[in-house]
This record gives structure tokens, sequence and C-alpha cells, in this order.
């Protein structure tokens, strides 16, 4: 099976990548992040690695403003055809998550889903995500978990060719997301990790990780 660089993947996987949770695992996460989202109630919101754009109606229902952004050209054009509760389309842009295109201190919520995989040093990330948040703002992101690689996972995609490959995955244990977030000045609130199924055993499949921003205050 031919594993691609995540960039590359994207563009082949594109046409076919629905814009809400298409399998278990991704079901398993929303239904976590959904709640902490709710619970957070931010009102300027960032969509990390947006994609095909599930979670900017999610941000939005919530009472966010949101804004979302990948690297992904043909990810951003399955964006542009969804429509918020007012009719129109959402706000999006393409952007290197190391490099963001904001001011310090534009948002007070950041949600990332399952686009860390695709990061390679997550302490320069975790350190753009802080400057881009207000004080006491909240980062609310998901990882596969750390044990994908021990097990052997990978994320696999059928294109429109019907070939069946794999996406490149950068591994982060727990100790790799603990250093970076307290490098960058987070405070953890929280760390879950929803299971399913596999082979008959519960296992892990997905970790997320809710933190805040040190030096104000957190609602």
């Amino acid at each position: 099976m031919q594993t691609l660089a995540p960039r590359a993947a994207y563009e082949l996987w594109a046409p076919t990548y629905p814009a809400e949770a298409h399998n278990p695992l991704m079901a398993a996460e929303q239904a976590i992040v959904e709640r902490l989202l709710e619970r957070i109630h931010g009102t300027r919101a960032l969509d990390l690695g947006t994609g095909s754009g599930r979670y900017l109606a999610v941000l939005e229902a919530t009472g966010a403003s949101a804004v979302g952004i990948d690297l992904s050209m043909s990810m951003l054009a399955r964006a542009r055809t969804l429509r918020n509760a007012d009719g129109r389309q959402f706000r999006i842009a393409c952007a290197d998550a190391y490099r963001l295109p904001f001011r310090r201190g534009t948002f007070d919520l950041v949600n990332a889903s399952l686009m860390v995989g695709d990061v390679a040093r997550l302490g320069d990330w975790t350190r753009e995500v802080a400057r881009v948040l207000s004080r006491g703002g909240h980062l609310v992101y998901s990882d596969f978990h750390p044990t994908w690689t021990e097990r052997g996972w990978r994320r696999t995609f059928r294109a429109v060719d019907g070939r069946l490959r794999s996406v490149a995955l950068e591994p982060h244990s727990f100790t790799d997301h603990l250093d970076a977030l307290a490098d960058a000045g987070f405070e953890i609130r929280t760390i879950r990790e929803p299971k399913l199924v596999v082979e008959g055993r519960s296992l892990p499949v997905v970790a997320v990780f809710h933190a805040v921003r040190e030096g104000g205050a957190a609602r």
C-alpha cells in the first residue's frame, strides 16, 4: 500500500471526503469535542486543519464566530460548498499551521480535530497557537492515540480511482503533548481517551486535550 505525505494524500482524498464524522473513530472523537466546545462558549474561534469543514457549523452552533484554516486547497474547496445558518459561506483560508495569518490574541478558542498527526514540530505548533490565543483562551485538539504506533495502525483512504492508500502519521507520545503544551504556556484542563472495540477489545483510539493559555481568567 502506498503511503503519502499528508498534503499529497488530502489532494487525492478531498473529492470523496465528507464534511461530517464518517467513521466510528471520528464519531467517538466528535462526541467528546462537541461537549467541550459547548461548555467553553468561545466567541472568536479558529478551526485549525478544518479540512472539509465539519467543525465550522459545530463551532457556530455554540455561538462562536468561526474561521477555518487548512493547508489543502482541495479540502477547502469542499468546505466552500457549506453554508452557515444564515445561508452564507463559512470564512476559510489556506495557511500553514506553523505561521498563522492572524495577530496576537485574535481568538479565544482554537479547535484542531485530528490534524496534529500531520504536525512534525509539535512544540512550534503549540507556541503558534498560543500566540493567536488571548490570555485565558482555550485550545481543544485531538490526535490519534499514541498507541497507534505500537499497534501498527494506519490512516487509510480510498480515492476516486478505487486504490487504497495510507496517510503518513507523525507519532506523538503523551509526554510530547504535555511538554509542548507546558512550554507554550498552557494549563491542561482535561485529557480524554475515547475507546472503540477493535478485534474484540475495547481500546483507546484518540486522545482529546483541553488546555487554557495561562495569564488570564478562564471561563
